[in-house]
């Protein structure tokens, strides 16, 4: 057994005196025997740091006794004093933030940036900055002349003030001084009320109050005449006060992340409102009069427990996005009159059915989220969301994905995942949307082919009439009876049959069929014809004179002089090519249904339709109609139809995707109010440098093209906002040009060919979602950038060098 008797373990009263000498504020006495014993730790001499890494400096053996030194005196040193780093802030210590460079930085611009600062008050001297102070009063004419810059009557009054990120716990009431205030900034503190002195600031446009300790708002703030913008999420707010209805300029309101239990009955008065935001709160029921604010763009109630919409939800016209995950909503309302909706997010709810009017009233939507639901099928009139870009209806009880889906031109992300699919094989649907789509559209060709009949035969059968499905005509029942050129309809019905002469299904199918479309259905017809549409006379003299053959080959003929195989305008008896220009009255030739459906939905959309060219008249009677939507996704155009400068002043949506575009031409330039742009799947690798003078571009897709990196001309859109530039071969990243674009916040660059990433690119603070998975950089590795974008951004800025 060992014996540590003889272990020398220092002097434990030495050390018990040196840990009382040593407390927070004390003094050190680096003299005191516990250092002069075994040497001061932070004093080292040369010579032995240089031992301490020389490998030829002998070494004492481990069993080896060590020799006894001698204790080494130490000079005195001065006492140092320490002080708590977590310690009350005192009020001079506040008052020494707002410091003299601020102060005068605040009076020359009117901004001043006191956030992060961990002020416990805000400094006194705050509440006087509108004032001429003594100094500036007492300075000389002389001085003046020198640097006038200084004087106090050309200072800015103080219009924006920041005091977020700190532990303010009240606001003193000496606010009201601040007059001129339009922008109050008070986020991440822990205020519990606001005084109601701040009901007297009459040019305030901007209060944000979140994430604090707020139950209640002073009755005095409702009176702000100029209020535009109020942020009270994450705070305490019980109830919403009725007297918010009268903050009539109100344009945004944030109220997410409360226990709001239900809303006012007059919030309908605020009829400015573009915004409303309440997530995660617990309200049951929506008002009636919540319909009555008009101007709502965007709705956010996901997380709440509503069970149900109001059944006027069409009148919000303006609607664009709607949220409504992780509710207890039953059923989806019609939604007829929200024409604008793009975005409808329904997840985590217990829906049942889609109801079939909501296909045929949102044209214009682009996002359908339905996972984690309750439904069970999904209607043939999905197909009528022509501008459908993502439909999620994965973790729901789907056994049948009907065929009707791959008629949808942009749908790019179908997610149907979690059903008891058995219709389509496990290893189809692992494959992705592009096989998913694929399937469903040999089974439609298989399905015609069985009936006898084209692929819109299949979808007549199922419920979905043959127009509807063609480049979005109409069917007779769409158009109302006081249509002017419903007479045609009439004319044709009762005036002509059809004479062909081979036995098919068209002599069964109503006669509004056969006079639109003569011979889509007859076996003996060439497919190559299918999609042309003849004028009723014209179609019933070629019957009677000649044979199906000579039918074809006059047909092949049109289609060389006009080639267009799917346009709505009929065909002149003489085979002549009309001109809208010299012949306005040849607007009488189109054909009506076509131009009532432009009236209707202001947009011009034709896909699937195998188009090389598009003729210029198609553009002129679109801009008559006011078309401020363009989409000619799915063809085989090679450049930008020439026709389109005629709308050049009306077009805000262009949509190009999926063609063979190899080049843009200069005039996109022309385009004035173009906000969204979508090149995607073509074969660009450039575009002109007029492309920069688009200041109202918003959104520009040039996916899947062929860029070797993103052109310097985009660099120059200064209003852009989303970027996607995926799957191109992009090597590097300019981080100067995109610091240029001052409100860029989504940039998609996935695979691509970017070998390394820029740490300063997580300075772009802007950037709120970043997509960089799929290139061959090692750093940032894959498990960061699955994450997500701060943990992108946090991981480049910490690689800056310093």
């Amino acid at each position: 057994m060992m014996n540590f008797s003889n272990v020398e373990l220092g002097s434990f009263r030495g050390a018990q005196e040196c840990d009382q000498a040593s407390a927070f504020g004390g003094d050190f006495d680096f003299g005191h025997s516990c250092f002069t014993h075994y040497g001061c730790p932070s004093d080292m001499s040369d010579k032995a740091a240089r031992g301490r890494g020389n490998p030829s400096t002998s070494r004492i053996p481990r069993c080896a006794q060590s020799p006894r030194q001698a204790p080494v005196v130490h000079s005195p040193r001065t006492n140092c004093a320490f002080r708590p780093i977590f310690h009350e802030r005192s009020t001079h210590e506040d008052d020494q933030v707002l410091t003299q460079e601020l102060w005068k930085l605040a009076r020359k611009s009117g901004t001043l940036n006191l956030s992060n600062k961990a002020l416990a008050r805000v400094p006194k001297r705050l509440y006087d900055i509108n004032e001429a102070d003594a100094d500036s009063k007492a300075v000389n004419l002389e001085q003046l002349t020198i640097k006038e810059e200084d004087a106090w009557w050309n200072q800015v009054p103080l219009n924006n003030l920041d005091l977020s990120s700190n532990t303010l716990t009240h606001i003193s009431p000496k606010i009201e001084n601040l007059q001129s205030l339009t922008v109050l900034t008070l986020h991440d503190n822990a205020l519990v009320e606001l005084p109601p002195e701040i009901g007297k600031l009459e040019k305030l446009m901007r209060l944000n109050v979140s994430h604090n300790k707020l139950s209640q708002l002073p009755r005095e703030m409702y009176s702000l005449p100029e209020l535009r913008h109020l942020n009270i999420s994450y705070n305490e707010f019980d109830e919403l006060n009725p007297d918010i209805s009268d903050l009539h300029m109100l344009e945004f309101l944030d109220g997410g992340h409360n226990n709001i239990q239900s809303l006012p009955g007059g919030i309908g008065f605020l009829v400015r409102l573009t915004a409303l935001l309440l997530p995660n709160n617990h309200i049951k029921e929506l008002p009636p009069d919540l319909v009555n604010m008009r101007s709502l763009q965007k709705i956010d109630l996901m997380h709440n427990d509503l069970t149900s919409l109001p059944e006027d939800m069409g009148l919000l016209r303006k609607l664009e996005c709607l949220y409504l995950q992780h509710n207890d909503i039953l059923e989806l309302p019609e939604f007829e009159g929200n024409e604008a909706l793009s975005e409808l997010h329904a997840s985590n709810n217990f829906i049942k059915i889609i109801p079939k009017a909501m296909c045929s009233n949102l044209p214009h939507l682009k996002i359908l989220d339905l996972r984690d639901n309750k439904i069970t099928e999904l209607p043939d009139e999905l197909c009528l969301l022509r501008n459908l870009n993502r439909l999620d209806v994965s973790n729901n009880t789907i056994s049948v994905l009907p065929v009707t889906l791959s008629s949808l031109a942009h749908l790019i992300s179908l997610q149907v995942e979690g059903n008891p699919i058995k219709t389509i094989r496990r290893d189809i649907l692992q494959c992705g949307t592009t096989r998913i789509l694929k399937t469903l559209h040999d089974r439609a060709l298989a399905k015609a082919k069985e009936e006898g009949g084209g692929v819109d035969d299949a979808s007549t059968s199922a419920g979905i009439s043959v127009t509807r499905l063609r480049g979005g005509q109409m069917d007779d029942s769409d158009i109302p009876g006081n249509f002017p050129d419903s007479f045609h309809t009439q004319q044709r019905q009762n005036g002509f049959q059809c004479h062909c002469p081979y036995p098919c299904q068209q002599q069964q199918m109503q006669q509004q069929f056969c006079v639109y479309e003569p011979l889509r259905n007859c076996q003996q017809y060439d497919r190559q014809t299918q999609g042309h549409i003849y004028e009723p006379e014209n179609y019933q003299q070629q019957h009677q004179n000649g044979s199906l053959r000579s039918l074809f080959v006059q047909q092949q003929q049109q289609r060389m002089e006009y080639p267009y195989p799917g346009c709505f305008m009929y065909q002149q008896q003489q085979q002549q090519q009309f001109s809208y220009e010299q012949d306005p009255s040849s607007r009488s030739a189109v054909h009506p249904r076509w131009v009532y459906k432009l009236r209707h939905t202001r947009t011009l959309a034709v896909n699937l339709e195998e188009l090389t060219s598009v003729p210029d008249q198609v553009f002129q009677i679109a801009r008559d109609e006011g078309v401020h939507v363009v989409d000619f996704a799915r063809n085989q155009l090679s450049t930008l139809p020439n026709g389109l400068q005629h709308m050049k002043d009306l077009v805000t949506e262009l949509v190009l995707s999926n063609n063979v575009i190899g080049y843009v031409p200069q005039f996109i330039s022309q385009f004035t109010r173009l906000s969204f742009l979508n090149l995607s799947n073509n074969l660009l690798n450039d575009l002109p440098t007029e492309f920069g003078v688009l200041n109202t571009l918003r959104e520009l897709n040039i996916a899947n093209n062929r860029f070797p990196c993103i052109p310097n001309c985009v660099y120059e859109l200064q209003g852009l906002e989303i970027l996607i530039a995926s799957e191109n071969h992009i090597k590097m990243l300019n981080v100067s040009g995109l610091q240029n674009m001052r409100r860029l916040s989504t940039l998609d660059l996935r695979n691509n060919d970017i070998e390394t990433v820029p740490p300063i690119l997580g300075n772009l603070t802007n950037i709120t979602h970043l997509e960089l998975v799929g290139n061959p950089f090692r750093q940032p590795r894959h498990q960061i950038l699955m994450k997500g974008t701060d943990a992108i951004m946090s991981y480049l800025r910490d690689r800056i060098p310093t």
